[in-house]
């Protein structure tokens, strides 16, 4: 099979810190991957690596065909990158900060006007062409960064935490346009602490954990691994919580999680149901609420690291590793 980008045993260290550990991935042409992983897990190291931007110290990894050390001229002929802040001049105008890429990139005067002219349109950023970036919202900047990545038509873009900050609807146009490109046979791998953004958007999923990959495969078979359904109860009487919870582990195997008197645990046969019922009911416990739902990828990211502190805001993720970069 043909890859628009392979990795193999990356490994990248920063002192005593090992960022990258053996990371391997492949994303075929026109497919979008999702890169999860927690606080300091290695992904924005991996998308430096493969933007060529640093060097791995050991591993191997080819974009577009082209290895990333030895070619990296020719990978960055045929990538975009849009990092976690946007990276717009913000005295410039939308209009000259897409004519100036274009400039960089070897266009004409003209034929870079004409292209800042199709992506503000094409990023709802028409009305806005000649005012000062400054003055743009949090939403058009990163729809103005996302447009300057576009300016060389890359066959690859690298997405590097694209919605932080942003209020849902600034993300979900985001994600719109993620999708056209996509459709467009533009390969995107996308870095994401927002899980349900890697569910709505990758065609297949990474997870990454102390520079290593511990999980990959679609949303529906990382969501299977953690049993693939989740039960869900709230007992009538508050009181009832702590003797739900020991009935519920000792028929299955498993403490359920509780927070604020729901019961929540994962089950891998839909069985188990009336089996928890019936268990409820001869210990005298009235159930309130009860529910089997598919796990979320929240709960299959947690279950894969095993740490809800780890867990934070994707400013924090980066800051850390961009601090050891």
């Amino acid at each position: 099979m043909t890859y628009a980008i392979r990795a193999e045993g990356l490994v990248k260290r920063f002192g005593e810190t090992r960022a990258l550990d053996g990371v391997s991935l492949a994303v075929p042409p026109g497919r979008v991957l999702g890169v999860l992983g927690p606080n300091g897990a290695g992904k924005t190291t991996t998308v430096r690596v493969l933007a060529t931007l640093i060097r791995p110290d050991a591993g191997t990894a080819e974009v577009g065909g082209h290895d990333v050390v030895r070619e990296g001229h020719r990978v960055r002929r045929l990538i975009g990158l849009t990092g976690q802040y946007a990276g717009v001049d913000e005295m410039l105008t939308g209009t000259e900060n897409l004519m100036l890429i274009g400039r960089l990139l070897g266009l004409s005067r003209a034929g870079a006007r004409a292209r800042a002219a199709e992506l503000l349109r094409r990023f709802e950023l028409w009305d806005a062409r000649d005012r000062a970036a400054k003055t743009f919202s949090g939403g058009m900047r990163r729809r103005l960064d996302l447009a300057a990545s576009l300016v060389g038509h890359p066959s690859i873009l690298y997405l590097d935490e694209p919605t932080t900050g942003l209020d849902p609807r600034s993300r979900n146009g985001l994600w719109d346009m993620v999708r056209g490109l996509a459709e467009d046979g533009v390969t995107v791998l996308l870095t994401t602490q927002y899980l349900e953004e890697a569910d709505q958007l990758a065609d297949e999923i990474v997870v990454i954990d102390h520079g290593r990959v511990i999980a990959e495969g679609t949303s529906d078979q990382l969501k299977a691994q953690t049993g693939g359904q989740v039960l869900e109860l709230r007992p009538v009487h508050e009181a009832e919580v702590d003797k739900a919870a020991l009935v519920v582990a000792e028929l299955l195997g498993s403490a359920p999680e509780v927070n604020q008197g729901l019961l929540t645990v994962p089950v891998g046969d839909s069985r188990a149901m009336p089996a928890v019922v019936r268990a409820l009911d001869d210990a005298g416990v009235a159930v309130g609420e009860l529910s089997l739902r598919k796990a979320s990828l929240d709960e299959v990211f947690f279950a894969l690291t095993g740490n809800r502190e780890r867990t934070g805001s994707p400013a924090a993720d980066e800051g850390r590793e961009e601090a050891s970069v």
